[in-house]
């Protein structure tokens, strides 16, 4: 089947000639319908242009016979089909699990289901087969579409036969609808998200018995339809909108009770059907011919919309994912805002709790080392390294060090934290842009100190520690071979020091991210609660310890959790690269500084001045790959879960250079700004 041909009239005339003379036109075979349909289907859809339909027009009116034999064959097709189904399920959710509403969506865009043949939807999936078909139909004048209708003289959905079928799917489609949200709505998971509507009668009870109302009304009525300023009609749009209401209540108190994925996909489905209702309301309204030929029409691209986009996964996993994005960068905001300096106190703060990770780090490097002389399979290598820095991590959190490389995941979020709140229209743009600037200079000054703090204090406690243990104490840590392979690694020329450091940019993002979902997950479930009503502790430990415990664990337990899985991630890449026979490993800025110190010791300072340079040069590019990376990732992520079009960035890191150029001491020491 050949689309958009050139020799259109032509090829149109053999259509319709081969239509007339070889087919019955009051079956209701489908085939003519599909080629008609790819005819007018554009070769690239969604590149932009206009699809007109007029040379089909032209054709009609100058054959009055094939315009009689077309009105009689698509009068056939079409009548009594039933689309109930596609109103009430077509494109919205249908499982409160995410993944596996994913798996049925993809099987299905493979392997799509096919209806009974009786039905609207089998039309739809035969002739609108692909997904992207609604951009060209939509593309299509109404002007045209009005004019087409008119000249085959077709019905519109209140002219129907037999109860006026086709308004009736559309009334039986809302009404099913509300019952299924009603049931939804009373789910124990969706009421503790609205406990301010405990003790209010259900908007969804409601405006499921003002429908039956109008359904009521409908049915008595000539024209099968009421008037848009009926009073009952007019009291259902008011119900639908304290419908939405609560809803969205329920998403906005996501930030004080936290939200689950299923929770998450259970309001989303709520959503969606009320949407969908909301589609469907003008329709059961018709105060003139014109309003029920539109509202037919309007119909029609509807259903053709909602059947194209029935297995739509990018726009599930958009919808899906952006409140749950939204309370997990949420939690990294918060923490990312104690990581940007304002003052020169604050700066030299942050100097000092860097120095005591770069502490912590020297011993951490040394005990690597002297990990990997144990002979162990990979795997015991991998658990070792592991709980090495994994221990390491959550004893620099729990003293309140700072390692600088987590820092960019939680202030990502804290930057569009601050985007949002300039883009509310409290402040003017010029304001905004220059608020950016000025914070995206403290974030990277406070990378910077942190960065020199963890770097100049790492490497000379890896160097003591390996002068004790092997110059005084005389214990091989490391020999000739092993210096050289350290040495190696940081050279970013001769090694994949960058791929590498990149590695442990995703995994410094992927440890923001457990940090998010933990502590809304303790939100979520009241954990806090939980623990310090808890009889056994109150018994064993004490009202007052059992209060103090269940803070802890709501303050911190996300970080050691984070800190725990971000040191798992380091320890095990380099074995489940060996596993898979891939070149997989981390380099992290702090590391990689102490691994400096021990591969020169290990040399007696003995490699000329190249290693030297390309160490300190390896120590800069590293640290800027796990910098970048990781902020990266958590700007998208945040930028994502809050909805601002990437587009802003061009306009705030132009402010940035901007103001890089005015003060570019800014950017890395505390200066007072005017």
């Amino acid at each position: 089947m050949q689309l958009f041909r050139k020799t259109k009239k032509k090829e149109l005339e053999e259509l319709f000639e081969d239509f007339y003379h070889s087919a019955d036109y009051t079956s209701d075979n489908l085939e003519f319908l599909v080629d008609l349909v790819a005819y007018f289907r554009p070769q690239e859809i969604g590149k932009g242009g206009i699809v007109s339909i007029r040379p089909l027009i032209d054709y009609l009116e100058q054959n009055s016979v094939k315009r009689y034999a077309m009105t009689v064959y698509l009068r056939n097709i079409l009548q009594n089909r039933k689309f109930t189904s596609i109103l009430t399920d077509s494109g919205i959710i249908r499982d409160a699990y995410f993944i596996r509403e994913v798996r049925e969506r993809l099987a299905s865009k493979i392997l799509p289901e096919q209806p009974e043949p009786d039905t609207l939807q089998f039309l739809l999936n035969q002739v609108f087969y692909k997904q992207k078909d609604i951009e060209w139909v939509q593309e299509i004048s109404l002007e045209e579409i009005n004019e087409l209708v008119t000249l085959l003289e077709l019905s519109t959905i209140y002219d129907g036969t037999e109860n006026n079928f086709a308004i009736t799917e559309v009334v039986n489609g809302i009404s099913l609808l509300i019952q299924r949200i009603s049931g939804r709505a009373l789910e124990q998971d969706v009421l503790i998200m609205v406990p301010e509507y405990e003790n209010v009668q259900s908007p969804f009870e409601l405006f499921e018995k003002k429908l039956d109302v109008i359904v009521s009304k409908i049915i008595h009525e000539k024209d099968f339809s009421v008037s848009i300023a009926d009073p009952d009609y007019r009291d259902l749009v008011a119900l639908l909108q304290g419908c939405h209401e609560i809803i969205n209540t329920a998403f906005n108190n996501s930030a004080k009770f936290g939200i689950s994925i299923r929770v998450n996909q259970s309001l989303l489905r709520i959503r969606q059907q009320l949407y969908r209702i909301e589609a469907l309301m003008p329709l059961l309204t018709a105060d003139s011919e014109q309003d029920k030929r539109e509202n037919s029409i309007y119909l029609a691209i509807k259903l053709i919309k909602y059947n194209c986009k029935k297995n739509n996964i990018r726009r599930l996993m958009l919808d899906s994912t952006q409140t749950i994005a939204y309370e997990v960068t949420q939690h990294t905001a918060k923490t990312g805002e104690h990581y940007i300096t304002h003052s020169k106190k604050e700066y030299v703060n942050m100097l000092l709790t860097a120095m005591g990770a770069g502490l912590v780090v020297g011993f951490l490097c040394i005990f690597k080392v002297l990990l990997g002389k144990f002979h162990v399979s990979d795997f015991g290598h991998a658990l070792l390294y592991s709980l090495n820095y994994a221990f390491g991590f959550i004893l620099i959190y729990l003293l309140g060090f700072t390692l600088a490389t987590k820092q960019p995941a939680m202030t990502a979020a804290a930057i569009v934290k601050s985007i949002e709140a300039g883009m509310s229209g409290l402040v003017n743009e010029a304001d905004r842009h220059r608020s950016f600037a000025i914070l995206f200079a403290q974030l990277f000054r406070s990378q910077f100190i942190a960065f020199v703090g963890n770097v100049f204090v790492a490497f000379p406690v890896s160097l003591i520690l390996i002068w004790l243990l092997q110059g005084i104490a005389g214990f091989q840590v490391v020999d000739s071979h092993k210096s050289q392979v350290l040495l190696t690694d940081i050279n970013p020329i001769e090694s994949l020091a960058i791929f590498h450091a990149s590695i442990a940019g995703v995994f410094l993002f992927l440890s923001g991210i457990i940090s998010g979902s933990i502590s809304n997950k303790i939100k979520h479930k009241r954990i806090y609660n939980r623990i310090k009503e808890h009889p056994v502790l109150k018994i064993s430990i004490g009202k007052e310890n059992a209060a103090r415990f269940a803070g802890w664990i709501e303050r911190k337990w996300a970080g050691v959790a984070s800190n725990f899985w971000f040191g798992v991630f380091m320890g095990s890449t380099a074995s489940i690269g060996i596993f898979l026979g891939l070149n997989l490993d981390i380099r992290h800025i702090t590391f990689v500084s102490g691994n400096l110190a021990i591969g020169l010791f290990g040399e007696n300072f003995h490699t000329g001045w190249y290693p030297i340079l390309m160490g300190i040069i390896g120590i800069g590019v590293i640290g800027f790959f796990n910098f970048i990376v990781s902020f990266s990732l958590s700007l998208w992520l945040a930028l994502r879960s809050r909805d601002i079009p990437l587009s802003e960035l061009k306009y705030l890191f132009h402010s940035v250079w901007l103001y890089f150029r005015y003060k570019p001491l800014s950017f890395f020491f505390p200066v007072k700004d005017s």
